[in-house]
């Protein structure tokens, strides 16, 4: 109820502020599970992403943003969104069990392979919990590219701005493999990323954005 309701207000905001242009809507099924890969440019991402589909979104999000500013945890909890504790040994492990349970009830999930934002608006090295989700469920995958989003909320802006934004969707696709191979886990990610950077068009950096953004 709470996310119907978020999601009549959003909507319309979102549409009249920051008139969108929308790609590939088609390509979300009208029912069953899949699984939305998009780059990650901003925090708003899975305020907007959601906002513009017909269907709800679920996404995983640390447990600061529903702890820290009221806003965003009231956002976040009537969004649908999971909290996760990113310092817990498990966190990851618990992660994509919550959303292989999202997609066994027919959902849709979000997630953003790269793991962090972008610290430059580049597309990073995507990790392999994508995969061991895909090849686990056996959920399509639908490449996600959100554009302009860095421009609307950049990082340690607290106003977002009006600019026009995008997002594009690919065509769903189901990848085989075993998930315990971490070649398979691997194989499977690089093709998901490189779906992502063909609807991107950013440049891709062959490295984890964590890695770079502790480096700096």
């Amino acid at each position: 109820m709470l996310y119907r309701i978020a999601k009549i207000v959003t909507a319309p905001t979102v549409r009249l502020l920051w008139r969108p242009v929308i790609e590939g809507r088609e390509h979300v099924p009208e029912t069953g599970p899949a699984i939305l890969a998009s780059n990650h440019l901003s925090i708003l991402d899975s305020f907007f992403l959601p906002a513009l589909l017909p269907r709800k979104v679920t996404f995983v999000a640390k447990n600061e943003y529903f702890t820290g500013n009221p806003v965003t945890a009231m956002f976040m909890r009537t969004t649908g969104n999971l909290a996760i504790d990113r310092e817990s040994a498990g966190a990851a492990q618990a992660m994509l069990d919550a959303a292989a349970q999202v997609l066994k009830e027919g959902e849709l999930f979000g997630i953003y392979p790269e793991g962090t934002r972008s610290p430059d608006g580049r597309l990073y090295k995507g990790k392999i919990g994508v995969a061991w989700l895909a090849l686990t469920t056996g959920a399509p995958v639908i490449p996600v590219a959100m554009k302009g989003l860095d421009r609307v909320l950049p990082p340690g802006a607290t106003v977002p701005r009006l600019t026009r934004i995008g997002v594009r969707l690919g065509a769903p696709t189901v990848y085989t493999g075993d998930p315990g191979s971490a070649r398979d886990r691997r194989r499977v990610t690089d093709e998901i990323m490189a779906g992502i950077r063909d609807l991107s068009g950013q440049e891709y950096v062959n490295k984890y954005a964590a890695s770079v953004k502790n480096s700096s």
